[in-house]
């Protein structure tokens, strides 16, 4: 089974919080993925490498997308030849140091009316630039989806701008660590948008997840 490339389709971008409370009761059944991470970690080019190329727009401007987009994604069973659609969530970056108060604060209403009606729901995937793990607005968010029960996978893209060993070793070495500081993340995958490195591996594991909520 695999993501079927090129036939993910934007259905609505959300910034208010009646809105999506309203969009979520209409569609209690919600299946997918939500993606989000700190400004400039690659977000968009790592949905569209999973996704097709034109999913998510890609910004040189950290902190430009200041909605929920949600997407219908379609997973492709060609052995029993059945296609099952599930949601995508492309969540504003956090850490924005510059996004006002205003903003900020409706992010977070945002953040958790999606997460609070979600609940079991999605999968949630951290994504992390590889070269800079761990700042102090990912474990502060880390903090944050605690109070969530939501399955939470972290990705470190942009590996291949580690251009040495010691650098990999020291960013796979921090995955005891985060499995034990933060117990609700149960996978860590490593992947470059850019150079398609570790690709599979993240689609296969979101695959699993939502084929998963189906059967249970």
């Amino acid at each position: 089974m695999n993501i079927q490339k090129g036939k993910t389709d934007f259905l609505m971008g959300i910034d208010k919080v009646d809105q999506l409370t309203a969009w979520l009761n209409e569609h209690p059944f919600i299946n997918g993925v939500a993606f989000i991470g700190r400004s400039n970690v690659g977000k968009s080019s790592l949905i569209n490498a999973l996704f097709g190329k034109t999913t998510a727009r890609v910004s040189k401007t950290p902190g430009r997308t200041r909605q929920i987009n949600i997407f219908q994604f379609v997973v492709v069973n060609r052995e029993a030849k059945t296609e099952d659609i599930f949601y995508l969530f492309d969540v504003p970056g956090y850490g924005y140091a510059e996004a006002s108060k205003e903003m900020t604060n409706n992010w977070q209403d945002l953040l958790d009316t999606l997460f609070r009606l979600c609940n079991e729901k999605i999968l949630l995937l951290n994504i992390q630039d590889a070269r800079h793990p761990l700042q102090e607005p990912d474990i502060v968010f880390q903090d944050y989806i605690k109070t969530f029960d939501l399955e939470t996978y972290v990705i470190f893209n942009k590996v291949d701008k580690l251009k040495t060993q010691s650098e990999r070793s020291r960013l796979k070495n921090l995955m005891p660590d985060i499995y034990n500081s933060f117990k609700w993340v149960k996978q860590i995958h490593f992947a470059s948008a850019e150079k398609g490195d570790g690709i599979l591996a993240v689609e296969q594991s979101i695959v699993t997840y939502v084929m998963r909520q189906i059967e249970t």
